[in-house]
């Protein structure tokens, strides 16, 4: 048993900083850390290494890995960590834009706004939990006037706040129905209380100081059980419909009244979720249906939001068989540059899903960081565990002093960022 347990506290020491294991950070570390101590200790002085037993010494010498193993792991985090914050200011300016990065700690929080190593800051359940919203909206306004102290634009705060199952700001904010309860409406009644519950939902984000919601979805529902090992995405219960009009329909509105209240809308996830067969939290998925069909189908409602609003457009980490079958839509250029920008003509902000999701932080991350910046991605989420966010810098910052990031990308998404951030409406579709 003692063997077992020493191979599963190596695994824990040398992974202790992935996001996977986000949960057993702070205590969870201290214990490890103790027991890669205390135990090896125990064991010799138990007499365990000397029995002259290959076992016993096997066991010991199990023992004595963990905490290096955790020690290493440490290393490189704050190796990432030192890269990141000790960036030269050009590269702060060029790449710091592009980041909106869930959060901890409010003071590291604070650092990374007043260095501009972000753009902007994503706010959920733990950052809430517990609090009123006057504390929450205290901290959010602290950020912003480090922010503007240091002489740089206000952040974006950016949320998930659909409503139904996904409210991460209830409470303190009062949790709204899911889009999905309006939809068998009368089309006059859904439309006029689709924006009404966007008004309600975009004053209360607002009244927090949050200007973006990560929402509507826009994926059409799916058959029950299609997406298998469904732990996280459950498009099933967050989709408004299986009808690609009577999503349009529904989130149109919904965007219109989250506009009214000055909270600005990210559709969401292109292209799609509702025909894949796995939960992109955890596993690789493809999309696997023609041009043709999907812009029938699936893909009418996110091109007639985007041609009718101000909304801004995450893209998922589904590979798009049809267009390019070797990597997830969010950073495929052939996606981005060619189907969104060139075919659809939009030129607002597209906005990744969440880089710390086994679709992509399952492979190369590195490698998604710089194609998505180099095929045309405005912002880049790391929501789920913040601290990735030293690693992931750290990829866009060596990319940028190799020259591998295209200037030219760049600067347009520049310019589609200081758009955006002028509440202009993007030109195109």
């Amino acid at each position: 048993m003692l063997g077992l347990l020493a191979l599963g506290a190596i695994v824990l020491g040398a992974n202790n900083n992935e996001p996977y294991l986000v949960a057993l950070r702070g205590l969870g570390n201290i214990v490890l850390l103790v027991c890669g101590v205390a135990i090896p200790i125990g064991l010799i002085r138990a007499g365990t290494w000397r029995d002259g037993k290959a076992a016993g010494r096997l066991l010991v010498a199990l023992w004595l890995v963990p905490a290096p193993c955790f020690i290493g792991a440490q290393f490189v985090f704050q190796r990432h960590k030192h890269h990141t914050l000790n960036a030269d200011e050009a590269a702060v300016q060029l790449l710091g834009r592009h980041f909106v990065v869930g959060y901890a700690s409010a003071e590291e929080a604070g650092l990374l706004a007043g260095k501009g190593l972000i753009a902007g800051l994503y706010v959920t359940r733990h950052n809430v939990a517990g609090r009123t919203i006057a504390e929450v909206r205290g901290e959010i306004a602290a950020l912003q006037e480090r922010r503007h102290r240091a002489g740089l634009a206000p952040l974006i705060v950016a949320a998930d706040q659909e409503g139904g199952i996904v409210t991460h700001l209830s409470p303190p904010l009062t949790a709204l129905p899911a889009l999905s309860t309006l939809a068998n409406l009368p089309p006059d009644i859904r439309k006029r209380k689709a924006e009404e519950l966007g008004r309600t939902q975009g004053e209360a984000l607002a009244s927090i100081g949050v200007d973006l919601n990560l929402a509507p979805v826009l994926d059409l529902r799916p058959a029950p059980g299609r997406i298998r090992f469904d732990f996280n995405t459950l498009i099933g219960q967050r989709a408004i419909s299986n009808d690609s009009a009577v999503v349009a329909d529904v989130a149109l509105a919904y965007v219109r009244g989250l506009d009214a209240a000055g909270v600005g809308a990210t559709v969401k996830h292109f292209p799609g979720l509702g025909r894949v067969g796995a939960d992109t939290h955890h596993f690789a998925a493809t999309l696997d249906a023609s041009v043709e069909e999907l812009e029938a189908t699936d893909w009418r409602p996110f091109r007639e939001v985007l041609a009718r609003s101000k909304a801004r457009l995450m893209v998922g980490h589904v590979a798009l068989a049809a267009i390019d079958p070797d990597r997830p839509a969010s950073h495929s250029k052939r996606v981005i540059e060619g189907l969104i920008r060139g075919t659809w003509g939009y030129h607002g902000v597209v906005i990744s899903d969440d880089l710390v999701m086994g679709a992509i932080y399952g492979g190369n991350v590195c490698t998604a960081v710089v194609e998505a910046l180099n095929a045309g991605a405005d912002l880049l989420l790391v929501a789920y565990d913040g601290a990735q966010f030293f690693r992931i810098f750290d990829c866009a910052l060596d990319a940028y002093r190799r020259g591998a990031l295209d200037p030219a990308m760049l600067r347009a998404s520049e310019g589609r960022l200081k758009q955006a951030a002028g509440q202009a409406p993007a030109a195109g579709m």
